[in-house]
């Protein structure tokens, strides 16, 4: 006896075993229990969903003798003719090679005649939206007003090239990709009964690769047993057999993007080549695995829409932390431009490796994307700051004194670099023969003592302020971008706020706490944050040190007033 492929063997035979398509099984059910039969069903969805199956299902159910909560009983002579191919009464035509005025013609004949056996004459029309216009016209008629022993089920993937005037002569039942977790599930209940010796893991990979169809990953189990026959199907055998990439390589490949590293990235690509994996597999999971991480960024609970283990979550947690939301959208867009020129591409490995010099080096486009993602960069190396050479970790004028803002007052706590550095010019006076020009006048900034403690505290979230603020993400980066930390006493900080809008939201005791446990949790510190708002003609380039630096650096005795 042949071999019969799995998506052919498991077919369904009763509704009870249809998955997925709960909605539509339920209402063909109930209207073959109250006998309210229509005569005109549209099923659209994608591939292998359940379209034909559901209606062949149906055909027999409207014709069982014995029906079983109606659903057919697959035992009686007429259910048994129908899964055979033998009866007269069900007639299945592939509309793309029956497609004309002609082949249209022969059904109106056709339904002259009542059913040989059974209640009903079924006609199902598979791929319904490649009838030529003249055929759907024909059909229009028939279509409205057939007689009563007459179904008609129009099947099709692509509801938008079906005319208005047959779309309103149908019921229409929208098919649902089917999850993937049903897809999985099923996979397990086939394997067993197949006796395949298969991994989960391996399971939920086929299930993802099938993109919401069930004939699909039948099919893709398929391929894989049959490679690895009489073998334990594990996962990286899986990968193997379809040309697929683990997705720890995809985080390896996303950090070698956010850093700009196109050799890397060339590299990788080279050993994905040399592995034999297809690259338009590749580029659809990676844009797969971007989305994932966008998710992960910006949904409270990603576990809920996210498919995958607890460890798996953590870290792709840790990699969406790694760049925001605006560039992950600029990495999904050219990647999924480029997963459509691929497919008819013949120099497929030219085209991906372009793709990926196009994410590391967003400076050779000029598109509005690329350029946000530039000033993105730079914004980053600005609030990183850059240290100035000082009088020590906490002394005047140090790095620490005017903050982590470096040229502009966003992230840090003092004074931008052009101001910093007048005051550098007029501490240490002016050198012989710098020029004609007199010097500004300028007034040194107060300086206020505080313990050491305070100090330490203040001088880490100082400089970690551009760290910390692209760590909490969300709505809060924008909001915190223009503002300053002063000390507020022990284990206690206020961010100073130039923006009336950004303060009532930073102000929120759920930002204050959000922020709070941040830095908890990253550097270990149980500070309280207080918020206000900066004042008009208030400066901000107040130097906090400790006695024992002032000491050191003035050579004078320092009372420290209560």
């Amino acid at each position: 006896m042949s071999y019969m492929a799995l998506y052919r063997k498991w077919r369904p035979a009763a509704f009870d075993d249809v998955k997925g398509q709960d909605h539509i099984v339920t209402t063909l059910k109930n209207q073959i229990l109250s006998q309210r039969i229509g005569h005109a069903y549209l099923f659209c969805g994608t591939r292998g969903t359940g379209k034909t199956t559901i209606a062949k299902i149906f055909a027999k159910a409207v014709n069982c003798e014995h029906p079983v909560n109606g659903s057919p009983c697959g035992e009686c002579r007429i259910c048994r003719s129908i899964a055979s191919g033998a009866s007269l009464n069900v007639v299945e035509i592939d509309a793309a090679s029956n497609n004309g005025v002609d082949n249209i013609r022969e059904i109106r004949e056709q339904v002259q005649y009542p059913p040989t056996e059974g209640n009903y004459r079924v006609y199902i029309i598979d791929e319904v939206h490649m009838l030529s216009t003249g055929a759907f016209n024909a059909l229009l008629k028939t279509l409205e007003e057939p007689p009563s022993y007459v179904i008609f089920i129009l099947a099709t993937t692509e509801v938008n090239r079906i005319p208005v005037t047959v779309l309103s002569r149908c019921q229409r039942y929208d098919f649902k990709r089917i999850s993937i977790a049903t897809i999985t599930d099923r996979l397990k209940e086939l394997s067993a009964a197949e006796q395949i010796d298969v991994e989960e893991r391996a399971l939920s990979y086929i299930a993802r690769a099938a993109d919401g169809s069930m004939r699909d990953a039948l099919s893709l189990l398929d391929q894989c047993a049959a490679f690895h026959y009489g073998e334990c199907l594990t996962y990286d055998r899986v990968l193997d057999v379809l040309g697929a990439v683990d997705t720890a390589i995809f985080s390896r490949m996303f950090r070698a993007v956010t850093g700009g590293r196109t050799a890397d990235c060339i590299r990788q690509l080279e050993e994905l080549i040399v592995q034999g994996r297809e690259l338009s597999q590749f580029v659809t999971d990676f844009i797969w695995y971007m989305r994932n991480l966008l998710l992960a960024q910006t949904v409270e609970d990603a576990e809920g829409i996210v498919d995958m283990s607890s460890e798996n979550l953590r870290l792709l947690k840790e990699d969406a932390g790694v760049t925001d939301g605006e560039t992950l959208m600029r990495y999904i867009r050219v990647l999924s431009d480029l997963s459509n020129q691929i497919r008819y591409a013949s120099q497929k490995r030219v085209l991906v490796e372009l793709a990926f010099i196009r994410l590391t080096k967003p400076q050779m486009e000029q598109d509005y994307d690329s350029v946000i993602e530039r000033l993105n960069k730079i914004e980053e190396t600005l609030e990183e700051g850059v240290p100035a050479k000082g009088f020590g970790a906490a002394g005047m004028f140090g790095a620490d004194a005017y903050g982590a803002g470096g040229s502009l007052p966003a992230a840090g706590a003092g004074l931008p670099a052009d101001r910093a550095g007048a005051g550098m010019a007029a501490a240490q006076g002016s050198a012989p023969g710098a020029g004609s020009q007199p010097a500004q006048a300028f007034t040194p900034p107060r300086e206020v003592v505080l313990p050491k403690a305070q100090l330490e505290d203040l001088e880490l979230i100082r400089n970690e302020w551009g760290k910390i603020v692209r760590g909490l993400g969300g709505a809060v980066r924008p909001s915190f971008r223009d503002t300053i930390v002063e000390p507020s006493g022990d284990s206690c900080l206020t961010i100073v706020f130039s923006s009336v809008n950004n303060f009532e939201f930073g102000r929120q005791a759920k930002v204050m706490g959000q922020l709070e446990e941040y830095v908890k949790s990253v550097y270990g510190k149980d500070i309280y944050f207080k918020a206000r708002l900066l004042g008009n003609g208030e400066r901000t380039d107040t130097v906090y040190v400790t006695a024992e630096d002032l000491k050191e650096h003035i050579h004078m005795d320092i009372t420290v007033e209560d």
